[in-house]
């Protein structure tokens, strides 16, 4: 179907779904979507002007998508369950379904693509591109794993003055998503293991990345994270590896950003005079991948600068939520044990000398059973532990997986397992100093209530 009249994207109020919806409102199609569940990004959706309903019955639908199968886009991904009603009802009645990343790929194939791929690191590193654009003069659209803040959602577009249409897409390794887009320059902030419960080993996954990788045809255009580089065959890049063909030399940092240069070992200029307006070593890694590529696809030093210097992170990518005399607290989506590294060690390096309180709620059953010891030994590292329940997304439970299983793997005395419903209260029971909420489910719904706690 070339130019459908109606799509309708089930599943809507996930973060590459809802980009895309927004994309095709903006694009006057007319757009439908369901999700199983209410939340704060549906009802943005809801008053931009996309209706959507949440009951997973054929009786809910538009008439308009039910009369009109031939004229009916289905936008879907593996995330829906195989016994959705709506899913099964659309593959019974004629109408054409593709997943979201196949229409992703579509819509972003006749532009010049900077992609963005890697375990984690990835919606980081592609909002730093989108605003790199958004500080220059040209066309462009970013369809991004998260809220930008300076972009104030996940999907924008400019208009710009270049002919050339740049695009800004964020990779998705689940479900190989990521082989439908044709990258003309990309980045892979990092290959660990993750998503096992579809690719069952880490070295399938890894082949899926090698895969990703050969869709850029100009080596010089593919940049990867040096560690890496034993697998994917691009620039290599790095926050602390000198030996890396580009590597940052750091200035100056604090709590709010890093002065820093990047230099390299082929021979090139340094990049100088460069400052990112987050803190964090991993952030810094992400900004250095972000400058080379979009360096590399034409984009002037000057607006680089602006970009970085102005950039002001993503929803729950080390997320101030406050910082006053009685706490500071930052929420973060970390939900894999590389990713509770990263944002423990930067806290612990920017308050060396307070107290740290993380609640982590796990995220899958699957992803819990496989880095089990990995989640232990990282979650130790704070000096207060609280452990919600698993939040399980997509997945059924599985039998001796649960929290308290790795509270027991968990050596240190100050670590708790609660529900969610009753963690502000434990909290103010608590003399906090620095507080973490870490977590890819629904832990996002205590942030407004613990900043209420500890704004009055």
């Amino acid at each position: 179907m070339d130019k459908p009249k109606y799509i309708f994207f089930l599943g809507v109020g996930g973060i590459g779904m809802s980009a895309l919806a927004r994309y095709c409102h903006q694009q006057d199609y007319v757009v439908y979507g369901y999700d199983k569940t209410a939340t704060t990004l549906t009802a943005q959706l809801q008053k931009e002007g996309i209706p959507i309903s949440f009951e997973d019955e054929v009786d809910a639908l538009p008439n308009e998508i039910k009369d009109n199968p031939s004229e009916t886009l289905v936008v879907f991904t593996p995330a829906i369950p195989k016994d959705n009603e709506l899913l099964n009802y659309f593959k019974g009645s004629n109408f054409i379904l593709q997943k979201r990343a196949k229409v992703l790929g579509r819509i972003t194939n006749s532009t010049v693509n900077l992609s963005v791929a890697g375990t984690h690191g990835k919606t980081t590193t592609s909002s730093i591109v989108a605003t790199i654009l958004q500080h220059s003069n040209v066309q462009f659209s970013a369809f991004l794993g998260g809220i930008s803040t300076n972009l104030n959602s996940n999907y924008y577009y400019q208009e710009g003055k270049t002919v050339e249409h740049y695009s800004v897409t964020e990779a998705d390794e689940f479900d190989r998503s990521f082989l439908e887009l044709k990258p003309n320059y990309a980045i892979i902030t990092s290959t660990d293991a993750d998503h096992l419960d579809i690719y069952g080993k880490k070295d399938v996954l890894e082949q899926s990345y090698k895969e990703f990788s050969k869709l850029v045809t100009i080596k010089e255009n593919l940049f990867s994270a040096a560690s890496n580089s034993n697998l994917i065959q691009g620039i290599s890049y790095s926050a602390t590896n000198t030996k890396a063909d580009y590597y940052a030399d750091v200035e100056s940092k604090n709590g709010k950003g890093t002065r820093f240069s990047i230099q390299n070992n082929i021979g090139l200029e340094s990049i100088n005079d460069l400052y990112l307006n987050i803190p964090g070593l991993h952030n810094l890694e992400n900004a250095v991948g972000a400058t080379l590529m979009t360096l590399q696809a034409g984009l002037p030093i000057d607006s680089i600068r602006k970009g970085l210097a102005n950039f002001k992170g993503i929803k729950r990518r080390f997320e101030y939520v406050l910082d006053n005399k009685n706490v500071t607290y930052i929420d973060d989506y970390a939900h894999h044990p590389s990713e509770l590294n990263a944002i423990i060690s930067s806290v612990k390096e920017l308050y060396p000398n307070r107290k740290i309180t993380a609640i982590f709620q796990p995220h899958l059953y699957t992803r819990t059973r496989d880095f089990l010891e990995g989640f232990a030994e990282e979650l130790t590292k704070v000096n207060e532990l609280i452990l919600l329940p698993i939040y399980p997304a997509r997945e059924l439970p599985i039998e001796g997986v649960t929290s308290e299983v790795l509270l027991e793997k968990i050596k240190m005395q100050n670590a708790i397992c609660i529900d969610k419903n009753v963690v502000v209260k434990e909290l103010k029971e608590r003399d906090l100093d620095v507080l973490l909420t870490l977590g890819a489910g629904d832990i996002d719904q205590l942030v407004e209530m613990i900043k209420e706690a500890y704004v009055n």
